[in-house]
């Protein structure tokens, strides 16, 4: 039976916070969709070296990656060519490969970057939302694991890069449903034009440079190329755009395209900042920049119901793709939930992701979805009371009561001690 495209609508919610919605290692030249000896066991070897939980953990007091984050590190699915994602970074790849500038590709940076990097560098203000602990997973106090590609873009600028695509994993703390995990993958393209084709604009900044026929041009070029990314991908399909906001660029855009009768949002990409070209010594160029994410194209492209199985081992799942395919996932089973509810009295400080991810760290991915059902304030208390029903169910097996019991006690035992909440 066929999914219903409106089924996957909640993907979009997958750009989280604004700023970050798009986001040295090996790098090559991308000529084809086959990569050489060399750059994989070089990306094979740097993967082997990410994917070591020790480097993510500490007793530092301002570290707050969980031991079921450390071990997602480094897994490379974006470069393992028979798993959705490896197959959608690859088409990507095949496209720019076809344009007529050499797109050099970078796909195995360290994924522990500096908050100047993820932020700073891009004109992420410093009580932005994003950069908050209950958003943002800290090794310490100006290290943390990227929650954008874009937490490279001024590295490989100032290395002189002029074409690239920066693809990899990122992570953020986040709700908990079939379209949020708290690893996902993006990919990025930044390309500065000659010096030659905008000698007219030189001199221009702010209002004059956004107003100018040079930065026109550039978004022209933008929006021309990536329509044609998603007729690439989705066919030739109906497109529109609309203006954004990214601290980054500016302009800058959104795309939607229609697909199967639905308008889906795909991409946010803009003219890269004056202020970021500067700060990464590039003042003397000009450019735009893109970025999407690889799970939620996946997700509409193979009709992949649930986010969560990008990460399985199971062979039922792994088996199902070939290289360069783009097939329908075919459902192996489908394992009855079981539906808890947990209420309590929540401190002023209480924050919604603090509480998803603490049952992220005691039940895993049986978590399958965490809703708020019911929330009132009793004003002779002055408290307020939120509901919230948990869903569990596993992708592989049936759950019995009991264990489910059991992981419900500890969150209830786990969110009055950590969380400062008074369980009803």
């Amino acid at each position: 039976m066929r999914i219903s495209i409106s089924a996957y609508l909640s993907i979009l919610a997958l750009a989280a916070p604004v700023c970050n919605s798009w986001s040295t290692s090996q790098t090559s030249t991308f000529k084809s969709r086959y990569t050489t000896t060399k750059l994989q066991s070089s990306t094979e070897a740097k993967a082997e070296t990410y994917a070591d939980p020790t480097r993510y953990l500490s007793d530092h007091p301002n570290n707050n990656v969980p031991p079921h984050i450390a071990a997602l590190v480094g897994k490379g699915l974006h470069t393992k060519p028979n798993h959705p994602i490896g197959i959608i970074r690859t088409k990507i790849q095949e496209y720019f490969a076809s344009q007529p500038h050499d797109y050099i590709i970078y796909d195995a940076e360290d994924p522990i970057v500096t908050t100047t990097q993820c932020f700073d560098d891009l004109r992420i203000p410093p009580e932005h939302p994003g950069r908050s602990p209950s958003d943002t997973y800290y090794i310490d106090d100006t290290t943390l694991l990227r929650t954008h590609t874009s937490a490279h873009q001024s590295e490989h600028l100032r290395s002189g890069a002029d074409c690239f695509l920066c693809a990899g994993d990122v992570y953020r703390r986040d709700e908990i449903d079939s379209s949020h995990y708290p690893a996902f993958h993006q990919l990025e393209g930044v390309r500065l034009f000659p010096k030659e084709e905008m000698k007219g604009a030189e001199a221009l900044s702010g209002e004059g440079w956004t107003s100018s026929p040079e930065c026109k041009a550039i978004g022209d070029d933008l929006k021309q190329t990536l329509e044609g990314l998603m007729d690439h991908l989705f066919g030739e399909t109906e497109k529109k755009w609309s203006e954004d906001y990214f601290p980054f660029t500016t302009p800058s855009y959104e795309l939607e395209i229609k697909y199967e009768g639905e308008w889906l949002e795909v991409l946010g990409c803009g003219v890269v900042h004056e202020e970021v070209l500067a700060m990464a010594d590039r003042s003397d160029r000009r450019g735009w920049a893109f970025g999407l994410g690889l799970e939620r194209l996946a997700m509409i492209l193979f009709e992949i119901p649930d986010i969560r199985l990008f990460w399985t081992d199971d062979e039922r799942f792994t088996n199902q793709f070939k290289e360069g395919q783009i097939t329908k996932f075919e459902p192996y089973s489908k394992y009855p939930p079981v539906f808890k509810d947990i209420a309590f009295w929540i401190p002023d400080d209480f924050v919604e992701n603090d509480f998803f991810e603490l049952a992220r760290g005691i039940a895993g991915d049986i978590v399958e979805r965490m809703e708020m059902i019911d929330e009132f304030t009793n004003p002779k208390k002055g408290k307020t009371s939120k509901c919230y029903r948990i869903t569990y169910r596993s992708m592989d097996r049936s759950l019995t009561n009991e264990e489910v019991d059991a992981l419900q006690d500890k969150l209830r035992d786990d969110a009055a001690e950590g969380l400062g909440v008074e369980v009803r």
